[in-house]
């Protein structure tokens, strides 16, 4: 289960403005990209911040991004540098075709993982 809705209570907050949150029932992740907004073919990075419900921990996280109706992702892998406190910073994101794009964030737990996705149409 994953939705996106603008940032609310304390997930993100300190992100600014046109942050995001895709939500699953363990967890929430904020993210905001930078610079905003995504351009096709442009390099982008996303902060992101993952709020853990119900005494749910997270132990690291991995962020990806897929075009489901053309069967792929990207021609690049990004980077994920822990930042303390459950932020992270995502670096070397490029979307190179427009369309429906979906934001998949692994959130890593001493269970394993769990995918928390967010689609987007990108222009």
């Amino acid at each position: 289960m994953t939705f996106a809705v603008e940032a609310h209570a304390a997930c993100g907050d300190a992100l600014g403005p046109g942050t995001l949150v895709a939500s699953s029932p363990r967890f929430d992740v904020a993210f905001r990209p930078d610079p905003a907004p995504i351009a096709v073919s442009k390099h982008f990075a996303l902060d992101v911040v993952v709020c853990a419900k119900s005494g749910a921990t997270a132990t690291g996280l991995e962020v990806d991004a897929h075009m489901p109706a053309h069967r792929h992702g990207m021609n690049y892998r990004p980077t994920v540098a822990a930042r303390g406190g459950g932020r992270y910073r995502a670096e070397g994101l490029l979307l190179h075709m427009p369309g429906a794009w979906e934001f998949r964030f692994d959130v890593r737990t001493s269970a394993g993982r769990e995918r928390i996705t967010l689609a987007r149409e990108i222009d």
